[in-house]
């Protein structure tokens, strides 16, 4: 199987068609639309990431926002996710390996941060291993 990893800036009918699939196994009640897609691809801030088959079919995605704080550049990884038919073959990590490379050699100096909910344990068995550690803080949501 060939796989390649790349940056989006523009996405194609057929490319929303299965990110779209990927955000609904990220999370069913997720309220991703084309539009909304195209935006994330367009903004210099994010780094809208899709691993594809030979035949263009994205199998997975990752997303690297980034930004400037007083405190430092960070980097914030966002819905990462792997179509179900294709897990359990290393994809997530070259996936995220992908996206810590592309820090190390864009962003240089980062500090990189994910969120992933206890239940995802194959996940966060990976983040572990890739040299992630829990950050001890609360995550607080307001939705507006």
């Amino acid at each position: 199987m060939t796989i390649k990893i790349e940056e989006l800036f523009t996405i194609s009918d057929a490319q929303v068609a299965d990110l779209l699939t990927l955000m609904q196994e990220l999370s069913q009640n997720t309220c991703v639309d084309a539009q909304m897609l195209r935006h994330v691809a367009a903004q210099p801030s994010s780094h809208l990431f899709a691993m594809t088959e030979a035949d263009g079919k994205v199998v997975g995605t990752a997303t690297l926002c980034v930004f400037d704080s007083p405190t430092g550049r960070k980097a914030h990884v966002e819905d990462v996710v792997v179509l179900s038919s294709f897990r359990g073959q290393g994809l997530g990590r070259q996936l995220m390996e992908h996206l810590i490379d592309y820090a190390r050699r864009e962003l240089v100096s980062v500090d990189m941060y994910l969120t992933s909910k206890p239940s995802r344990v194959a996940a966060n068995a990976l983040y572990r291993a890739l040299g992630f550690t829990p950050k001890e803080t609360n995550v607080y949501k307001m939705s507006l």
